[in-house]
């Protein structure tokens, strides 16, 4: 399992969103994507998955490449065989209910409904949602459908969780749980999290990529001071 991004620019019309964006991942960890809002977060972790295309530069995730040619270019599809991705803005279909909902995703995935269910059971019991299976979705609080948002990602057992704003919406006991559970994932995973809060950063990541303006600033696993390297990094 890998990451590598290599030069990397986007543009949408002529506002240039992400300048020669550079970086590799190639063992399990959890990584943060720390910036603040409007920094190029999302737009990258679109770019990563192929929800976007991009102007200049190469992307490989777990051996699947997309060189830019041309105008651009995007990931090609097979690369969700091996990523699971939670936008920021959470896309559920809130008329089903958890279980069902999660069923059908499973389903886009495996045809074997046996083994779709136990998948299901199981990863709602991980992020917390067994109690809540039978609820239709809108009947949830925001954290909860996160939860769902979590679990969609979950299925598939993929190589690599790409994650955008993931703890939004948890009250302070329930991030607690999430944020044990994205440290236990990322023991056989690549978790790759975007977030602009630095106590986020510290209680759940190993190596951190600081990105403003578009642009990295700085990628480091020493977070003994990240406070004062996120000040110094993005100013101005």
């Amino acid at each position: 399992m890998s990451i590598k991004v290599e030069h990397i620019s986007k543009y949408i019309g002529r506002t240039q969103i992400l300048s020669d964006i550079s970086f590799s991942i190639e063992d399990c960890g959890v990584i943060g994507l720390l910036g603040p809002n409007g920094a190029g977060k999302s737009t990258l972790m679109k770019c990563m998955v192929g929800l976007w295309d991009f102007q200049s530069g190469e992307i490989e995730v777990c051996g699947i490449k997309a060189s830019a040619k041309g105008k651009g270019s995007v990931m090609p599809h097979q690369v969700t065989e091996h990523i699971g991705y939670l936008p920021e803005q959470n896309p559920l279909y809130e008329d089903m209910y958890v279980r069902e909902y999660l069923m059908f995703m499973a389903s886009l995935r495996s045809k074997d409904k046996k083994l779709n269910a136990e998948k299901v059971e199981d990863i709602c019991q991980a992020v917390g949602l067994n109690k809540n299976t039978d609820k239709l979705i809108r009947e949830l609080s925001k954290g909860y459908k996160q939860r769902v948002g979590l679990a969609q990602a979950m299925l598939g057992d993929p190589q690599v969780l790409i994650l955008d704003e993931p703890t939004t919406g948890f009250d302070p006991n329930q991030l607690e749980d999430i944020r044990a559970l994205i440290k236990e994932l990322g023991k056989n995973k690549i978790i790759f999290l975007s977030t602009h809060i630095l106590q986020e950063v510290e209680a759940m990541c190993n190596r951190v990529i600081i990105l403003a303006d578009g642009q990295i600033r700085e990628d480091t696993t020493d977070l003994s001071d990240l406070e004062t390297l996120f000040k110094i990094k993005t100013k101005g």
